[in-house]
């Protein structure tokens, strides 16, 4: 498939390993990461005790029955592989239902666009090569867990499937399945471009200096993620970040990153979330303990 991208002279592809070598899970995201690439796809064989077949493509989210998780508890199981996963992973437990059900709302900021993908990719495995349509599907990958883009996991057949095995093992099938996969990014790729908005550079703005700004009686938080969901706030939930705080409005729950006076502080710890792919993480005012304006908190109303 990157042969096939790398004809085109407006794509770069970059590696996750070009060799027989594992590479860490954490590490594949941040290869993507570190090349501020546009899209991540991770290309996997699956495996079952049945002859079961078919290829099928995820992106993170729920898992909606007990087949979607185990494919993603198989999977991410390899951190057991992994030297010092505990601390790499801050103690994610992937036979956890709960600790999945955190590691989903890490891309929701992306979702649409993957899906997007996911659907093009999967079209053309069943228009074009008549696979079996096992669906785009939703589960919690920890490949997926901290790439800051569109991201999707495909899963192209089974390879304990005697018939579907053989065509995977060949260069036929390889050969076809790649294609299927290159034809469902550069179609990605003509929606995105067609779509895309020219941004205009603002005009510089000079910063004042920055001054001391405690506002007594009040706490300012960060607001990171709204949800139905209900997370634990462990910090492998929340990208690393500690302290992070729940609390249920209605039928939200609302979570929040910090707590101080200091405005110019939450502030930098605004940086910080947005730093993690938080990027629609905000600042909020509290006064004791009901919630008001910042510019209210500010002018000291």
């Amino acid at each position: 498939m990157g042969e096939e991208l790398e004809r085109e002279k407006d794509i770069k592809v970059v590696y996750t390993r070009k060799t027989d070598v594992f590479v860490d899970l954490f590490k594949r995201g941040e290869i993507a990461n570190k090349a501020k690439a546009d899209l991540f796809v991770s290309i996997h064989c699956n495996a079952h005790t049945s002859q079961a077949s078919g290829a099928e493509t995820y992106v993170l989210g729920l898992h909606r029955n007990k087949t979607n998780f185990e494919v993603a508890k198989a999977e991410n199981e390899v951190i057991f592989l992994e030297d010092n996963y505990q601390q790499k992973y801050e103690g994610f437990d992937p036979n956890s239902p709960e600790a999945i059900i955190g590691i989903t709302m890490m891309q929701e900021e992306y979702l649409d666009q993957s899906l997007i993908l996911a659907n093009l990719i999967q079209t053309n495995f069943v228009k074009n090569l008549q696979r079996k349509d096992r669906l785009v599907k939703q589960a919690g990958f920890l490949v997926l867990r901290n790439t800051f883009m569109p991201s999707v996991l495909i899963e192209t057949g089974f390879l304990t499937n005697d018939k579907e095995g053989a065509y995977l093992n060949s260069k036929k099938g390889q050969e076809e399945m790649a294609k299927a996969i290159y034809n469902g990014i550069i179609e990605y790729k003509k929606e995105y471009d067609a779509n895309r908005v020219v941004e205009v550079a603002p005009k510089p703005v000079v910063k004042p200096e920055k001054t001391e700004r405690i506002i007594k009686g009040v706490d300012f938080k960060v607001q990171i993620a709204s949800s139905t969901k209900r997370v634990k706030t462990d910090a492998y939930n929340f990208k690393g970040l500690k302290g992070i705080e729940r609390v249920k409005v209605g039928l939200y729950h609302k979570y929040y990153y910090g707590k101080t006076s200091d405005y110019n502080k939450v502030k930098e710890m605004q940086k910080e979330a947005k730093a993690k792919g938080y990027i629609g993480a905000f600042v909020v005012a509290f006064k004791n303990d009901v919630k008001v304006s910042v510019l209210a908190a500010l002018k000291g109303e």
